[in-house]
C-alpha cells in the first residue's frame, strides 16, 4: 500500500498507537514528559546528524516516530479530565455524601421513563472551584419542567458514580461515559434543584436557541410530528424525540447512520454546494472564493447541527477535502484524510474510541480505496446505468470495509443494505437539500410550505420504504458472535486480499494465504478456548430469577416458567450466548438445589422451603422467602450468602445486616450485579 509510504502517514500511525498506550496503560503524567522531551532532542540531533551524512536517515525516521508516539500519548494524557486536579473526581467524599454542585446545562439528552436527562459541566463543588461533566437526570412530574441549555442550577445531592454492566456480555455504558470524560450521574428532584438568573451564553447556548427556534417554527407550520423528529434528526443531529420503532426500523435495514449528522449529511452539502458554484470562475480568486464559501457553510449547518461531536469531525473532515481540492491535490485524498485524523485527534483524543469516528473513518478510507477497484468491474455507457453502478460500488467498499467492525459492535448484519442504499441515497440526497433550506429559512421564522411540504412528503416516502425493508427480516442475520482476535484477523485478510486483487502476484497471493492461516488460528483458538470454560452465572433480572449453567458452548437455562417461554427474547441472555460463542441447549425449572463443579447450592423461593439436614456451600435466596435468616444459620451455614433482584430491597438490607454480624459474605446482585462460579 502506498499510503503507508507517506511519512504523514508513520507520524499519524505513531500518534494513534499514543493514545491507545495512553488510554489502556494510564501512564504517570510526569514520566511521560520526560520521555517527551528525551524524544524531541533525540528527532534534533537525528536531524543534524543526518543532514550532515554521518547516520542512516532511517535514524531520524525512527526518532519521528518515537516523538509521535510520545505526542500522542501526552495529548491524551492533557486531555483527559482524570488528569485535571480541580475535577469533581479528586473532591474528598464526593461520592460518598451530599455536596452543594454548582452545574451549567450544555445538552439535552434522550428522555428516559422517568427522567429528563442532561449533559452538565461542573463549576463548583460547595465552595470550591471545580471542573468536570456530569449527565443530570431529574425527575419527571406533573409539571414538566424543561430547561434551556446555558442555566446554571445549584442542587444539593450525592454523585452517583458510574457502575459497570449488570450482567456479563452486555454494552458497558459506564466505559462508553468514561471515553466521553464523563465520570458519575446526578439525581434529582425538579423541587430540589435551584435556578440562577443568570444564564452561561456561550455557543453551546446559541447553538440550542437556534435549534428551539428552527424546531418552534416547523410545529407552527404544521409539519407532521413523525417526519419532523426525522428531519430534525437528519438535518439538526437531534434523535431525541425520534420513536423506537423507526430506530428499529433503520437498523434492520442497514440505514441506521443517517439518523445521526455523518460525513454522509456533510458530504451532500458539499456537493450541492459546489455545485451551486460551479458558474464561478475557476481562477485563482475565484477558487479561493469558492473555498471560503464551501468552508463557511459547512462550518454554518456543524453550528445548526448542534456542534455534536460526529458533525464537528465530519466538518472537519470534509473542510480538509475542500482545502485539497482549492490546492489541486484532490488525486492525493490519503494526505487529506491522514491530516483530517490527526487535527481532530489533536484536539479530542477521546474520538479515537468512538465508534462513529471509527466507522466514519474507515468507511471514507475503504471507499476511496477500494470503490474504483469494484467501479472497474463493468464500465456502463448508459448514464442510468453508470449511476446506480456507481452508487452500489461505494455501498459495497464502505460495506466491506465497515462489516467487521459493525459485526463487532453490533452483532448483527442487514442482508439488503444495498438495497437500502440504492433506494435512500438519491432521496436523502432530495431531503438534505430541501431540509438545509427549510431550516434555514425557518431560523428567520420563514417556512414556505411549497418546501416543506416536499420535504414532509420525502421523509414520509423515506420512512415507508425503510419500513418495508425492515419487515422482511428472514435477510437480517442477528445475533453474530464475534471478538477482537477475530476482528483483528479479518482486516488483515480483507487488506491483504485488496491488495492482490490491485496488482496480482505471488508475493501477494502468499500474503492472503498467510492471513487465512491466521483467522483460522484466531477462530480454533476461539473455540478452544470456549470448549474448556465451565461457569454458572447467576444474573440480575428484575423481579425475576435467571440462572445458567455453561460448558463449553452449551448452556442450560434456569428460570421460571414466566423467563423459559420467552427465553428466544431474553435480550440479557441473547447478549451472554453472542459473547460467549454459545447456543442454548436445556431449559429447565428451578430447584431447591442445585450442584456446580462440587459446590452444593440451596435455593430458597418465596415458600422458603428447603431439604433438612442439607449443607450447602452457597445459599441463593429468591422471590423474597419469609424466613429468619439468622435461625436458618444455626442448622444452613453457608459460605456465601447471594440475593437475586427478584427480592425486596428492603429485606436484602436485613439479609445483609444479618450476614455482616455472622460473618458470611453477602452479594445481592441489584447492588453488586450478577454473581459467577467457575
Amino acid at each position: 500500500m502506498k499510503v503507508l509510504q507517506f511519512p504523514l502517514a508513520r507520524i499519524t500511525f505513531g500518534f494513534v498507537l499514543g493514545i491507545i498506550a495512553a488510554f489502556y496503560l494510564k501512564p504517570n503524567p510526569q514520566t511521560v514528559f520526560s520521555l517527551l522531551a528525551i524524544s524531541f532532542l533525540a528527532l534534533a540531533i537525528t536531524y543534524f546528524l543526518s543532514g550532515k551524512n554521518l547516520i542512516r536517515p532511517l535514524y531520524f525516521g525512527f526518532a519521528t516516530g518515537l516523538l509521535s508516539f510520545f505526542i500522542g500519548i501526552t495529548t491524551q494524557i492533557t486531555h483527559n479530565d482524570y488528569y485535571q486536579k480541580n475535577n469533581y473526581i479528586h473532591y474528598n467524599s464526593i461520592f460518598e455524601k451530599p455536596h452543594l454542585l454548582t452545574i451549567t446545562l450544555r445538552e439535552k439528552l434522550k428522555s428516559s421513563n422517568f427522567n429528563d436527562r442532561y449533559i452538565a459541566t461542573v463549576n463548583r463543588v460547595d465552595h470550591s472551584k471545580s471542573s468536570g461533566r456530569v449527565i443530570l437526570n431529574v425527575h419527571k412530574d406533573s409539571l414538566n419542567h424543561k430547561f434551556e441549555i446555558g442555566t446554571i442550577l445549584q442542587i444539593r445531592s450525592t454523585l452517583q458514580e458510574n457502575n459497570p454492566p449488570n450482567n456479563p456480555n452486555q454494552f458497558d455504558y459506564s466505559k462508553y461515559l468514561e471515553n466521553k470524560q464523563i465520570f458519575a450521574q446526578l439525581y434529582a428532584d425538579a423541587d430540589e434543584i435551584r435556578i440562577s438568573t443568570k444564564m452561561e451564553k456561550n455557543i453551546w447556548y446559541y447553538t440550542s436557541k437556534l435549534r428551539s427556534k428552527i424546531i418552534d417554527n416547523l410545529e407552527k407550520s404544521k409539519f407532521n410530528k413523525t417526519e419532523l423528529n426525522v428531519a430534525i434528526a437528519l438535518i439538526l443531529g437531534q434523535q431525541q424525540d425520534i420513536s423506537p420503532e423507526i430506530i428499529r426500523d433503520y437498523q434492520y435495514a442497514g440505514a441506521v447512520h443517517i439518523l445521526s449528522v455523518s460525513g454522509l449529511h456533510i458530504g451532500f452539502i458539499l456537493l450541492f454546494v459546489t455545485f451551486i458554484l460551479k458558474p464561478l470562475p475557476n481562477t485563482k480568486r475565484g477558487s479561493f472564493i469558492k473555498l471560503l464559501i464551501i468552508l463557511a457553510s459547512l462550518f454554518i449547518f456543524g453550528v445548526i447541527a448542534g456542534l455534536a461531536p460526529s458533525v464537528v469531525r465530519s466538518v472537519t473532515m470534509f473542510s480538509f477535502v475542500a482545502i485539497g481540492n482549492h490546492l489541486r491535490r484532490g488525486d492525493n485524498i490519503y494526505h487529506t484524510l491522514l491530516v483530517s485524523v490527526l487535527i481532530i485527534l489533536l484536539f479530542e483524543p477521546s474520538f479515537l474510541f468512538d465508534v462513529g469516528f471509527q466507522l466514519s473513518y474507515i468507511a471514507l478510507f475503504f471507499i476511496i480505496w477500494l470503490q474504483p477497484l469494484l467501479a472497474s468491474l463493468w464500465l456502463p455507457k448508459n448514464k442510468i446505468a453508470k449511476y446506480i453502478w456507481d452508487i452500489l460500488t461505494v455501498s459495497f467498499a464502505a460495506q466491506i470495509g465497515t462489516l467487521p467492525l459493525s459485526i463487532y459492535y453490533f452483532h448483527q448484519f442487514p442482508g439488503l443494505f444495498f438495497v437500502t442504499n440504492l433506494v435512500i441515497i438519491p432521496l436523502l440526497s432530495i431531503i438534505m437539500v430541501l431540509g438545509v433550506l427549510v431550516m434555514v429559512l425557518a431560523a428567520f421564522g420563514y417556512v414556505p410550505s411549497f418546501l416543506a411540504k416536499p420535504l414532509e412528503w420525502s421523509i414520509y416516502y423515506l420512512n415507508k420504504i425503510i419500513n418495508s425493508i425492515a419487515s422482511l427480516e428472514q435477510f437480517i442475520i442477528h445475533n453474530i458472535s464475534f471478538n477482537y482476535s477475530l476482528l483483528t484477523s479479518s482486516y488483515l485478510f480483507l487488506i491483504a486480499l485488496i491488495i492482490w486483487f490491485k496488482k496480482p502476484n505471488f508475493n501477494k497471493l502468499t500474503l492472503v494465504l498467510i492471513t487465512i492461516i491466521i483467522m483460522q488460528i484466531s477462530f480454533l483458538h476461539t473455540r478452544y478456548s470456549v470448549q474448556n470454560q465451565q461457569e454458572l452465572v447467576i444474573f440480575n433480572l428484575k423481579r425475576n430469577t435467571l440462572i445458567t449453567e455453561r460448558n463449553g458452548n452449551d448452556v442450560s437455562l434456569y428460570a421460571n416458567d414466566s423467563i423459559l417461554k420467552i427465553s428466544r427474547k431474553n435480550t440479557i441472555l441473547n447478549s451472554y450466548l453472542v459473547g460467549n460463542f454459545s447456543k442454548l441447549k436445556t431449559k429447565k425449572r428451578i430447584q431447591n438445589i442445585a450442584f456446580f463443579n462440587g459446590r452444593k447450592i440451596l435455593i430458597l423461593d418465596s415458600l422458603g422451603m428447603y431439604p433438612k439436614n442439607t449443607k450447602p456451600d452457597i445459599l441463593l435466596l429468591t422471590q423474597s422467602p419469609k424466613i429468619n435468616l439468622e435461625r436458618l444459620f444455626q442448622t444452613v451455614k453457608p459460605r456465601i450468602v447471594l440475593a437475586d433482584a427478584s427480592n425486596y430491597k428492603t429485606i436484602q438490607k436485613l439479609w445483609k445486616a444479618t450476614c455482616m454480624k455472622q460473618k458470611i459474605p453477602f452479594h445481592a446482585t441489584g447492588e453488586k450485579g450478577f454473581y459467577k462460579l467457575d
